[in-house]
């Protein structure tokens, strides 16, 4: 590993050319740029997903962590790893101090691999609005996690307002086992599904999501039963045209599958280390059409694959928006005196 404190990013470009030649090629035939955005405290945990994933899609890695907007004096400090720990992964850690967080793509663009596609995942509160993220714009794709949020569930609707192809959510992916399951129970049978019903938490993106997903592909309204016996999405009943009545019921690591006049079966239903639910994203580079229509029937949106695929980069100050939104509660303060 090489340490750079206080560098520019030409000095981050060099070392880590200088650094690829000395691992003896060990970094070569990268299929993917895949830039993170991540707080400092998650650096490491973005790390070890980045090294499951490489085991499949060999990568350069390069995390964004910003820090300090208001600081005064701008700072570019840098960690290079090339193979190691990271496996067939290489990384460019990169930390920003001051307004140069601001500008990150300064330090970014330069470290993107020639001639293969960008990936960008927010491993933490997915943003507002990608477009203010040049990091975000500048990607062929877009991957967040609506569970970061305060909200999920609202977080999935500002994700629908604000889609375009090529975006993915990690929630979406989440129920890729329970979407396997559920195609899987119709492989005997052509029965039309008539109710379908799901049991999860309230705020829950990925029942949102299944929701959305059943209503996309079979063109019904699922009933939602809220209830907290479980963290996540528990279970998922289907009704038939011909009374047939098929259950999936989470029960740990394992689902049980229930149809009418058949014995109950155990199927495994194992959640996934999130380095292998982000493999599993970077298995595609194309847009996610289903996850699209998915999202836009979660929502009430219709026609999100149809939007524009390129974003126009929106200039945002962060550091502007947050002295203007407390000017205005210290002049509400002020006024409300006396």
């Amino acid at each position: 590993m090489i340490g750079l404190w206080d560098t520019t990013g030409n000095e981050v470009v060099k070392a880590l050319a200088a650094e690829r030649r000395s691992a003896g090629g060990v970094a070569s035939g990268m299929a993917l740029t895949l830039i993170v955005v991540v707080d400092e405290k998650r650096v490491r945990e973005a790390e070890a997903a980045a090294t499951i994933a490489a085991a499949a899609h060999p990568c350069r890695l390069v995390v964004v962590v910003r820090s300090e907007i208001e600081r005064d004096r701008n700072r570019l400090d840098a960690e290079i790893v090339v193979g190691g720990r990271l496996g067939p992964c290489e990384a460019v850690v990169t930390r920003m101090y001051g307004r140069l967080s601001l500008h990150a793509e300064s330090v970014v663009m330069p470290l993107l691999v020639p001639d293969v596609p960008v990936v960008t995942w927010w491993h933490g509160e997915p943003p507002a609005e990608i477009a203010t993220d040049f990091l975000g714009v500048v990607a062929d794709r877009r991957i967040t996690d609506s569970a970061q949020a305060a909200d999920p569930v609202e977080a999935l609707r500002q994700r629908a307002r604000d889609y375009a192809p090529g975006d993915t959510d990690l929630a979406w992916t989440r129920i890729t086992p329970w979407r396997t399951l559920v195609a899987g129970a119709f492989d005997t049978t052509s029965a039309q599904v008539t109710e379908a019903t799901i049991v999860a938490p309230p705020t829950d993106p990925t029942a949102a999501l299944m929701a959305g997903w059943l209503s996309s592909r079979l063109g019904i309204t699922p009933r939602r039963v809220d209830s907290n016996e479980f963290p996540r999405m528990r279970e998922v009943q289907l009704s038939c045209a011909n009374g047939d009545q098929l259950t999936l019921t989470r029960e740990d690591s394992l689902a049980v599958f229930r149809r009418t006049g058949q014995d109950d079966r155990a199927l495994p239903l194992v959640r996934r280390p999130l380095g292998d639910e982000l493999a599993e994203e970077l298995r595609r580079l194309d847009a996610d059409q289903v996850y699209a229509e998915a999202l836009g029937a979660t929502v009430g949106l219709r026609g999100l694959e149809q939007r524009p695929a390129q974003r126009v980069h929106v200039w945002k100050d962060p550091a502007t928006a947050q002295r203007a939104e407390a000017g205005v509660t210290a002049h509400v303060g002020t006024s409300g005196e006396g």
